[in-house]
């Protein structure tokens, strides 16, 4: 995983070994005379003023009080070496009976640039403590360094540690740092000892917390910018782990846990290096900075890594909460439930039977696990470790029985997910499939992907697996899934690459060449029907022809049209929507009479309520939730005038279409605010009439609003206008491809009336910060663009209404 990776680790070593010698210099000076243990000289000088660092307690020159060089002050003169080793005996006996502690980054020598100091001052009742603690304290204020501190007995840490989970984190991974180390053992051994004796109770909270920690920051592996502490699979999953282990419940996170979890505290000091601030949220425009200060190449590779880390410490958190589970449930159920040929049940887990030879059974690695998903239950670690390092390369291509497990591991669904990760994790799936490894942790820089190709394409097979019973082939339907986006890992347009890897992974598990070739299709295509749906118009005769042609077959299409449901759920919420679903179900409606021979269906009339809105004549409009409704008598600039109130009242148009039904147009669009409550309907229905009516102008309300907004915190790409050609037989098809902000559609339909074109249809699309909106345009005569000087003009006035 680290490969060529600049380590920190020895830096935050120094880091913390510069600082424990500073705050041993405060401390031997706060507990110095007249501030002995106690006593009369205690007494004597006893008053109400705290001492600041401007005025020791003893002699000692200024730089004995100064923070180390990584503070951003002057190094303390104890730092280097023997002045501060002379001192020593002294310190213990001024401070017996106080102990300074750390805890937190400084308590496990990880002290990035930016982390605080947490500190614990304990003691044993001395009456002079508050002038040490304030002693300590004020110089660390005053060298501008975070700082998190208590001031405790023993007695009073423990009952602290017992109702406060990070107290009690804190105190179990604590580090003695400087004065009596008596009170630091017995305050650790106090707290660890009650860990351990109420770990139900306590493991439980800390379960909880890390779920709570889960939901609020999301899944390290899948985040464009990520929490590398919060996120679920970053480092405060890891010292809960070690919490467990503390509590003797666990093991301690192995080997490749501890390197990954040093690759995120690599990350976090680089990303402290390169803001100058205690930053743990990795954000796009830092992250080519932190990928430099790391020696990666790019911030691909970074988050690849990052990826891959994030995913290893998850899998070992699961694990180690199974662990609890069996714990806290008590003894599993004795005895043994056969799952399949060499696979078995046992307390709860899949386990290999006896006499199960993985060495002499190479599908025995895939029966394992379509066995585990079927039945909904964890593979043991133990099991997934000896197929991992038993099973023989499977033969190609592969025997029936291999490729049937595979489509059986597919088809159980979402219980395929987690056994899918544990051979990932394992190594397995790079063996089996050596494609694999070119998708396996590839990030997806784009808002609207919420997973890694590879953890998205798993989640499309799982979704697949809902629509098997719709289709004639339900195993081509499963690998499909599986593999539609295997061409991220190539350059070039992902569907063609992809195209050419399914064809060869197709041969590799046995498909037969029929098969090969329709999964090879299915791949190249797997895209058609969703954009063809949001970007051409349905009612043009030659979209439906085209994807008919590409189509082929109707089993084809039915593939197809079940793959775009589970991608879309499988990319995110933005990607797929109940307007999206209604047009692709249209676009399969219309094709498959095509493939059938029958002639294609009636272009849509307008339905009950739409009709019902018409009879208004002068035009309507209906608002309800996300849901906007205009029906108005044709005209140009009809759509961008609507679109313009609804930037207007702050409503993002996520999608639209817009469409002629004899004299009267038709547009849907799908809204959402872009912050904040919904406006008020009524008032939006108001202006929505108004413009209708031509008595609003709405280009100063915008005027005002892109005035008020701010730049893109990132580098934006440039827009790009497309003319496509061959797309309509009676209209000019445009694409516009821009960062989404509000108005634009507004803009783009300006820039066509300015050129004095109609738009006499649209399919507008929002995917995360992407507008991806197609427009179908006519001139005056009602005739398609075929001028190239008017068809240039055209694209340079909609890239300036862009800029």
């Amino acid at each position: 995983m680290r490969g060529e990776t600049r380590s920190y680790a020895a830096a935050r070593r120094e880091r913390a070994a510069d600082v424990d010698r500073w705050l041993t210099d405060l401390l031997r000076a706060a507990c110095g005379t007249p501030y002995g243990r106690g006593g009369e000289n205690a007494q004597e000088t006893e008053d109400d003023t705290p001492s600041t660092p401007s005025t020791p307690s003893t002699p000692s020159t200024p730089s004995s009080l100064s923070a180390p060089r990584n503070l951003s002050l002057p190094r303390s003169q104890g730092a280097q070496g023997g002045s501060h080793n002379g001192a020593a005996g002294a310190l213990r006996g001024a401070s017996r009976g106080v102990a300074l502690v750390a805890v937190g980054s400084l308590g496990r020598a990880e002290l990035a640039p930016g982390s605080d100091l947490d500190l614990v001052l304990l003691h044993d009742g001395r009456q002079d403590v508050a002038r040490i603690a304030d002693r300590v304290w004020y110089p660390i204020w005053d060298s501008g360094a975070g700082l998190d501190h208590s001031v405790r007995t023993v007695e009073e840490a423990a009952t602290v540690a017992r109702d406060d989970l990070k107290a009690a984190l804190g105190l179990i991974q604590a580090r003695h740092v400087a004065g009596d180390p008596e009170l630091t053992r017995a305050a650790r051994e106090s707290v660890l000892a009650e860990w351990r004796t109420d770990s139900r109770r306590r493991l439980s909270e800390l379960r909880d917390a890390a779920d709570k920690r889960a939901g609020a920051s999301g899944e390290l592996a899948f985040l464009l910018e990520p929490d590398l502490k919060d996120a679920r699979g970053g480092i405060r999953d890891v010292q809960a782990m070690q919490a467990v282990a503390a509590a003797w419940v666990a093991s301690a996170p192995g080997p490749r846990v501890r390197e990954a979890y040093e690759l995120l505290l690599d990350v976090r000091h680089g990303l402290h290096l390169v803001t100058a601030r205690g930053a743990d949220r990795l954000v796009l425009q830092e992250q080519d900075a932190v990928a430099g200060a790391l020696g990666l190449l790019d911030a691909e590779t970074l988050m690849r890594r990052l990826a891959e880390a994030g995913r290893t410490v998850a899998h070992a958190f699961d694990a180690t909460w199974r662990t609890v589970d069996r714990l806290v449930s008590g003894p599993a159920p004795r005895g043994r439930r056969p799952l399949a040929d060499g696979v078995v049940e046992h307390g709860g887990e899949v386990v290999l039977a006896r006499g199960a030879d993985p060495r002499k059974d190479p599908v025995l690695v895939l029966r394992a696990a379509a066995a585990a998903a079927e039945a909904g239950l964890p593979l043991a670690q133990a099991t997934v470790n000896a197929l991992a390092a038993q099973s023989p390369p499977l033969p190609v291509p592969w025997p029936d029985e291999a490729r049937d497990a595979l489509v059986g591991l597919l088809g159980a669904g979402r219980a395929a997910v987690p056994v899918w990760e544990e051979l990932d994790q394992a190594g397995v799936l790079v063996r089996l499939l050596p494609d694999w490894e070119r998708v396996r942790h590839r990030p997806q820089r784009n808002p609207v992907h919420r997973y890694t190709v590879d953890r998205h394409l798993i989640e499309a097979a799982a979704g697949a697996a809902s629509f098997t019973r719709e289709v004639s082939r339900p195993d081509l339907l499963l690998i499909s899934a599986l593999l539609h986006d295997i061409g991220k890992g190539w350059p070039g347009d992902h569907s063609t690459t992809g195209a050419v890897v399914a064809r060869d992974i197709g041969a590799r598990i046995g498909l037969s060449t029929p098969d090969v070739e329709t999964l090879e299709t299915v791949v190249r295509h797997h895209l058609l029907l969703p954009e063809t749906a949001t970007r051409r118009d349905l009612d043009d005769p030659v979209t439906i022809s085209r994807v008919a042609e590409a189509v082929g077959s109707r089993e084809v299409l039915e593939l197809l049209a079940a793959l775009a449901v589970a991608d879309g759920h499988a990319t995110g919420p933005a990607a797929w929507n109940s307007w999206k679903a209604s047009l692709v179900a249209d676009l399969v409606r219309r094709v498959r009479s095509v493939l059938s021979g029958t002639p294609p269906p009636p272009a849509p009339a307008l339905s009950a309520a739409q009709a019902s809105l018409a009879r208004h004549g002068g035009g309507a409009v209906r608002v309800n939730g996300g849901a906007v409704t205009v029906v108005a008598p044709d005209r140009a600039g009809l759509l961008w005038s609507a679109a313009g109130v609804l930037a207007a009242h702050r409503m993002v148009v996520r999608a639209a279409s817009a469409a002629s039904a004899g004299a009267t147009a038709v547009i849907e669009f799908s809204v959402t605010p872009e912050y904040g409550s919904p406006p008020d309907p009524a008032t939006l229905e108001a202006d929505l009439r108004l413009v209708l009516a031509g008595r609003l102008d709405i280009e100063q309300r915008l005027a005002r609003r892109a005035r008020s907004l701010r730049p893109p915190r990132v580098p934006v790409a440039p827009p790009r206008v497309t003319l496509v050609d061959d797309a309509s037989n009676t209209a000019t098809v445009i694409e516009v491809r821009a960062r989404d902000r509000p108005g634009l559609l507004w803009r783009i339909g300006r820039a066509f009336g300015e050129c004095g074109l109609d738009v006499r249809a649209a399919r507008v699309e929002t995917l995360g910060a992407e507008a991806v909106d197609v427009f179908y345009v006519v001139d005056r005569a009602g005739r398609p663009l075929t001028d190239e000087a008017q068809r240039a003009l055209v694209r340079d006035q909609v890239l300036a209404s862009l800029r």
